[in-house]
């Protein structure tokens, strides 16, 4: 089976796992696709490769013999698509996209519409509906789950920011206030909820048995505060141009945490938390201008 997959897929996997892992895996797509095409039992047709596609993942929009429309989802073992998937069953379609059923290797889920995300709304109705969304997917983790904990997942970025700031003095303030809002931040965190991991707008996209539906978690669990951080900074190239850029960010903050009833303090202290390791991980893989505008907006909070 032929086809190519997008080159953001091929980039971010090279900065995620060396070229070679990631040249391997590419390489072996189109027999994982066969096999997990068979494995369905339902011999369905692949229509074409959804694009721009994600950065971690292959995802083909398929129909089945009987022509129902779905999408398959292929990632490398790295991505954890066993932990995606016990998250997508937990939630049952619930604010998220449906597992329809899982295959060898893949996901098998129902199909949205990847050309239409919250990204097309204007700001204000795409937050809103943002909010709305994820508030759907902060529920009770299952019994015996095996999602890492905020704590978990942010302490395994601490080395790699304090490098950061250590080959860039100009960093170390930024850098420093977010290391000490995390330390503050776990040491007292208010709840455990299933949480996405990593919301924003674009994660969001149209479907037919309802408006808008979450995809492509990263699942964790931790408090509320942490899942929103990410929502604050989207269209942050928007932000930077904007002579009111600061105000807004600052602004959003609060907006974000009374209408969805979350702590201001703690959701100012995660978005800025995640905006510096975002930032200090996009300068270290050589995406410059990514890095310094996250970093820009950082420096606002």
């Amino acid at each position: 089976m032929g086809f190519e997959p997008p080159q953001r897929l091929v980039r971010a996997l090279g900065e995620s796992y060396g070229d070679t892992a990631a040249g391997d895996w590419l390489a072996g797509l189109p027999a994982l696709t066969e096999r997990a095409l068979a494995a369905t039992g339902r011999t369905p047709v692949v229509e074409r490769v959804a694009a721009p596609g994600g950065r971690s993942s292959l995802v083909l929009l398929v129909r089945g013999a009987d022509g129902t429309p779905a999408a398959l989802k292929l990632a490398p073992s790295g991505a954890a698509p066993e932990l995606e998937q016990a998250a997508l069953a937990h939630w049952n379609g619930w604010g998220a996209v449906r597992l329809l059923e899982p295959v060898a290797g893949a996901l098998l889920l129902e199909r949205l519409h990847p050309e239409m995300s919250l990204r097309s709304l204007p700001e204000a109705k795409a937050l809103l509906e943002a909010a709305g969304t994820v508030r759907r997917l902060w529920v009770d983790p299952p019994a015996g789950h095996g999602f890492e904990t905020v704590t978990e997942r942010t302490g395994r970025r601490v080395d790699a920011m304090r490098a950061a700031a250590a080959s860039d003095p100009a960093l170390e303030p930024l850098v420093t206030a977010a290391l000490a809002a995390r330390e503050e931040l776990v040491a007292g965190s208010p709840e455990t909820l299933l949480l996405h991991g990593n919301f924003r707008q674009s994660k969001v996209l149209a479907g037919e048995r309802a408006p808008w539906l979450t995809v492509g978690p990263e699942p964790l669990v931790g408090e509320r505060a942490y899942d929103l951080a990410r929502l604050v900074r989207d269209r942050v190239e928007d932000l930077i141009a904007s002579p009111a850029g600061a105000t807004t960010a600052r602004r959003r903050v609060k907006k974000l945490a009374d209408s969805l009833d979350v702590d201001q303090e703690r959701l100012h202290g995660w978005t800025l938390f995640r905006a510096v390791e975002s930032g200090t991980r996009a300068l270290a893989a050589g995406r410059r201008q990514e890095g310094e505008v996250t970093l820009e907006f950082a420096g606002w909070l």
